[in-house]
């Protein structure tokens, strides 16, 4: 195996595990109706790097075995993490890429709670993505700080978009 692709391999197990940590020690608000899953803000990684959609994923998947919704949570959550993950690391523009799991999240999570627990649909739907983007929000702004730190920038193996504007 060769070197990057065993740091490739850390790096995500990493990621993984926080985002497993930050789920479960905000448990009582990473889950269900409204929701703040401050862990999401890892998504923003894939900003800089497309690989770490592997680590982020899986430890969507990982903390979602946690979730009072069980397997649906595991399949949706992390389908929804997913798709953010993939559209984020095309985006050019981080402001653009925080609408992703904000959109993602609050339809299909939103459609989850709905059939699930009989949520009211438009309200599973808003209270979700209203969670994720005051997570989001959050995110963007630390994720911005990084622009003027080219040394945070290199330790996080950033790939691309590292003369981000906005």
């Amino acid at each position: 195996m060769n070197n990057k692709l065993t740091q490739s391999i850390a790096a995500n197990g990493i990621i993984a595990a926080l985002y497993v940590i930050l789920t479960l020690i905000t448990y009582p608000i990473s889950f269900e109706g409204i929701q703040f899953r401050f862990a999401e803000i890892l998504v923003l990684l894939t900003f800089f790097r497309k690989d770490y959609t592997f680590g982020i994923c899986l430890g969507c998947a990982l903390a979602n075995i946690a979730s009072p919704l069980g397997f649906f949570d595991v399949l949706f959550g992390t389908l929804a993490t997913l798709l953010s993950c993939v559209c984020i690391f095309f985006c050019k523009h981080l402001l653009l890429a925080v609408i992703f799991p904000v959109i993602f999240n609050g339809v299909i999570v939103g459609l989850e709670l709905y059939w699930l627990i009989n949520e009211p649909l438009f309200i599973s739907m808003l209270s979700v993505a209203l969670g994720e983007l005051v997570v989001m929000i959050v995110g963007y702004f630390i994720f911005f700080s990084f622009r003027k730190r080219p040394q945070v920038l290199k330790s996080i193996g950033a790939l691309q978009n590292i003369d981000f504007k906005f």
